[in-house]
């Protein structure tokens, strides 16, 4: 008897569906908590909360509304610079003359209209002209000679710091500007850089509206756009990024120069504020700049950060140490709690980086 052919052909019969549960895991939904607690700034959002209830708790004055406008404004002369400073570290870069360079544009402003007689806002245009082109140098000098950007800047830091304190003995025959309070246009443009809004019993300076408006720019810019991917995959792996077509160079010449714009910025309320810059202001900001970025949630690595929390940072900063001096204690811990808070952060940033790659 013969035995039935077997066919070749494929079963009729349905195929079996997968399970859900093979699906693919690089598609699955993500648990909200999870993203958020993955978020660079997070660990410096608690740390503004616990710094304030501490300090609500054991300061009595801390507890005043009207001494809300004073940790702000404390916190904003940070701000400013610690946001294009976390932009440039995100990008894997720093800037130690970040500090100086901010005196050097409030020192060239009040020199330009005391020394050579040119009204007030046309002094500010040209200072604005001087910072962007340190910022400018600085990056091109990195792109071009490849040493780490702490020996460029660190260079620049010392040339503007000898510049700084040169010039103004030469003009002024002191180590202070010439107070130009009465000279034409100096009214106008001390109420642009320098002027308080009442808001309550909040007295608000305006270099807290700077610092907010440069922290919503700066986060959109990392978040949201072209510019910002590139940052980061700058700071990830530069050679990765420019084999697909980054404009690497392009791009540190600019942050270098935002941060020479927020140092102009600085620059100009520090004048208009106070009538003079002392040429040896602003040695050591750098590094305050630098842990306020790196306490927001950026990598001394490269390629991890936020500008939001470098503003967190920025807060964290002005509230200690408001916070020491309103419950009257000796203000010499300051610095160790930076050191502390510092270490902290690094290793915190370092293990929420390896969660969120791990998830």
């Amino acid at each position: 008897m013969s035995t039935p052919a077997t066919s070749s052909e494929p079963s009729s019969s349905p195929a079996t569906p997968a399970p859900a549960s093979s699906a693919d895991d690089r598609v699955r939904n993500r648990n909200v908590l999870a993203r958020y607690l993955s978020r660079p700034e997070i660990g410096a959002l608690f740390g503004v909360l616990a710094i304030a209830v501490f300090f609500l708790l054991v300061a009595e004055p801390f507890r005043h509304m009207a001494n809300t406008g004073t940790i702000l404004y404390q916190s904003a002369t940070i701000g400013i610079m610690a946001v294009p400073v976390a932009l440039l570290m995100v990008a894997g870069e720093f800037d130690l003359s970040a500090g100086v360079a901010v005196t050097t544009a409030g020192l060239s402003a009040s020199l330009l209209a005391w020394y050579f007689n040119f009204h007030v806002w046309a002094a500010v245009g040209l200072s604005l002209l001087i910072a962007l082109a340190i910022g400018a140098l600085n990056g091109f000098m990195l792109n071009r000679s490849g040493l780490p950007s702490f020996l460029i800047t660190l260079a620049t830091f010392f040339v503007l710091q000898g510049v700084n304190l040169g010039v103004t003995r030469s003009v002024t025959g002191g180590v202070a500007s010439n107070d130009i309070s009465d000279m034409a246009g100096f009214d106008s443009a001390h109420a642009f850089f320098a002027a308080s809004m009442k808001i309550g019993p909040v007295n608000l300076k305006i270099p807290v509206l700077f610092w907010i408006i440069l922290t919503i720019i700066a986060a959109f810019v990392l978040l949201r756009t072209k510019v910002g991917n590139w940052i980061f995959a700058i700071g990830d792996d530069e050679k990765a990024a420019r084999a697909v077509g980054v404009p690497v160079w392009k791009v540190r010449v600019g942050l270098y120069m935002f941060v020479g714009f927020c140092a102009w910025l600085s620059g100009m309320h520090l004048l208009f504020a106070f009538n003079q810059v002392q040429s040896g202001e602003g040695i050591g900001n750098e590094f305050i700049y630098i842990i306020a970025a790196v306490v927001g949630g950026c990598l001394l690595t490269g390629g991890y950060g936020s500008a939001v929390g470098a503003s967190f940072g920025a807060l964290m900063f002005g509230m200690t140490q408001l916070g020491i001096n309103y419950a009257g204690w000796n203000p010499d811990w300051f610095k160790a709690f930076l050191g502390v808070m510092l270490l902290a952060a690094v290793l915190l940033n370092t293990y929420v980086k390896r969660k969120a790659d791990a998830r």
